[in-house]
């Protein structure tokens, strides 16, 4: 279609981006998720109440103000420390941002995993010598990681439709460069469509991948 004639690579190198923003948030986030979600089943009550606190705070303010935040203070944070005007990278704002949304919802997922694996086996664990955290590590975690796959799945889904929020910080991800292209060829149904497309594949290979994970993950249970 000669609407796109020249503006495919565009499109194409902003839905590169929105993978690789997706990717490291993914990454970033889960770590943050599996630390937390311990704290809140292990930790003393300062510091559950601590990271519940984060969570609530993190559900209750909208995400797209989140990722201004983040942005601007991290630049005003920056400024101040070094004396000078830093602008903060897009990509890497926009990864914190997201990852640090992600987290919050994730260690509510890796909690509920961890509850679910039976104590008396991290008693087994423990009186056969293994310490808590090679327990944590060895037993716990590989059995939780499969009770959260389907709910850590459908939040990886969300976090790659989320990349579209961080276009506002100057990023050029697939939405930004579907905004761009939209005004230069002054056709917005035609672009934003083929954005949705895009989207739409992205989403069903990262589900077709998470189906996969999740069969993987189940052999051996009934």
């Amino acid at each position: 279609m000669t609407v796109f004639s020249g503006y495919g690579i565009q499109l194409l190198n902003g839905a590169m981006v929105s993978v690789a923003v997706t990717i490291a948030a993914l990454i970033v986030g889960t770590v943050l998720g599996v630390f937390l979600g311990a704290v809140k089943t292990y930790a003393s009550r300062p510091f559950r109440y601590a990271v519940e606190a984060y969570t609530a705070i993190v559900r209750g303010v909208p995400d797209l103000i989140i990722i201004y935040l983040i942005y601007f203070g991290s630049t005003v944070a920056l400024t101040k420390l070094t004396g000078d005007y830093v602008d903060v990278n897009g990509f890497t704002a926009g990864v914190c941002a997201l990852a640090f949304i992600f987290g919050a919802y994730a260690s509510d997922i890796i909690r509920g995993a961890i509850r679910q694996v039976p104590r008396g086996q991290t008693e087994a664990a423990m009186a056969l010598g293994l310490s808590s955290k090679l327990c944590f590590i060895k037993i716990v975690m590989p059995q939780a990681w499969r009770l959260a796959l389907p709910g850590f799945g459908n939040l990886s889904i969300i976090l790659l439709k989320q990349t579209s929020l961080i276009s506002v910080i100057g990023l050029e991800e697939l939405l930004r460069a579907s905004s761009v292209v939209s005004g230069a060829t002054r056709q917005p149904f035609y672009v934003y469509s083929a954005a949705a497309v895009i989207y739409l594949i992205l989403t069903g290979v990262a589900t077709l991948g998470l189906r996969y994970a999740r069969k993987r993950a189940d052999r051996g249970f009934a």
